[in-house]
């Protein structure tokens, strides 16, 4: 084995790489403090409607024509097809919410006959906000319990690091979805609650063999034994990156636009997850100074009762 193990020293650019997580973190909050992210019609309430035309058709045309009809800060966009549009409507002041997405239709039909309604939505703004304040309850839980969870199964550095890690991941796709302005939805919440427990298994999986070669290494800085033990978990890490990255690649060229956020969401987590389980996690045990007294504690489930 260890004749295919590489030998990559990952802990030498550790400072590099936290200098880059600071600064995608810091950019990321910056993004949701300026721009803040594309809330969907989930979390903001409103009405979305698809239509199908039998010709292609221009988004920028019927987006004029409802705007003309008082329809203001809609989103018109391709749906699958040049002949299909859908429309991200928010509550209008004048208009009976849940008449919307008739009106609209009859809206389009004075301009084109053709216009066919395939599907009629509607979110109350009190459910959108209900959405908003469990999503950010979901996820603070989450954490919660994978801090805990760590704690009990390794110790304090390890906990800290994870968190750190997730943390550090779902800010960075929270981020990149607001300087892109991607509409943020269900589906897309839901690829982030993936990306904490696909982070937190890889993260683990590293966790686990520092701690085993902490046990077993009598000789060896902290630095060492981490660089050997990244190097150790480096092509399980990377087959299962690329494996996922595979599927969701799928997803993305044939999965059609409704799981489209889904999968671009834990595209980027899948990435940015694999450098977190990397880098981010044992940086933080570096930084809080691991050693294998640290320990100790741990290994005396396997001391033998007969040693004094």
């Amino acid at each position: 084995m260890s004749a295919t193990t590489p030998n990559i020293d990952f802990m030498g650019k550790r400072k590099i790489a936290a200098v880059i997580s600071v600064v995608l973190v810091l950019a990321s909050l910056l993004l949701l403090g300026v721009r803040g992210i594309n809330r969907g019609l989930d979390f903001t309430g409103g009405t979305l409607v698809e239509v199908e035309f039998t010709t292609a058709i221009d988004p920028q045309s019927v987006r004029q024509i409802l705007e003309g009809a008082g329809f203001n800060n809609g989103v018109v966009q391709y749906f699958g097809t040049e002949r299909d549009l859908r429309i991200r409507m928010p509550p209008q002041p004048n208009t009976r919410q849940a008449d919307m997405g008739g009106e609209i239709l009859n809206t389009l039909r004075e301009t084109y006959s053709d216009v066919v309604m395939r599907q009629n939505n509607y979110v109350g703004p009190t459910v959108g906000e209900e959405l908003t304040n469990d999503a950010g309850l979901a996820i603070l839980a989450a954490l919660g319990v994978v801090m805990v969870y760590i704690f009990f199964r390794f110790t304090k550095q390890f906990s800290v690091g994870a968190v750190v890690a997730l943390v550090h991941d779902v800010l960075i796709v929270i981020g990149i979805f607001a300087l892109f302005q991607w509409t943020f939805d269900l589906p897309v919440f839901a690829a982030i609650l993936a990306v904490i427990g696909y982070s937190l298994n890889d993260t683990i999986v590293v966790s686990d063999r520092i701690r085993e070669n902490f046990r077993k290494i009598r000789k060896g800085t902290s630095i060492e034994i981490i660089n050997r033990s990244l190097n150790q978990t480096l092509g399980r890490t990377l087959v299962t990156s690329m494996t996922t990255l595979m599927v969701l690649t799928a997803l993305l060229i044939a999965g059609g636009e409704g799981i489209r956020g889904f999968a671009t969401a834990l595209s980027i987590g899948v990435v940015v997850g694999t450098y977190s389980s990397i880098y981010v996690a044992a940086n933080v045990l570096i930084a809080m100074n691991i050693s294998r007294e640290d320990l100790v504690v741990s290994e005396k489930e396997t001391v033998d009762p007969e040693m004094p």
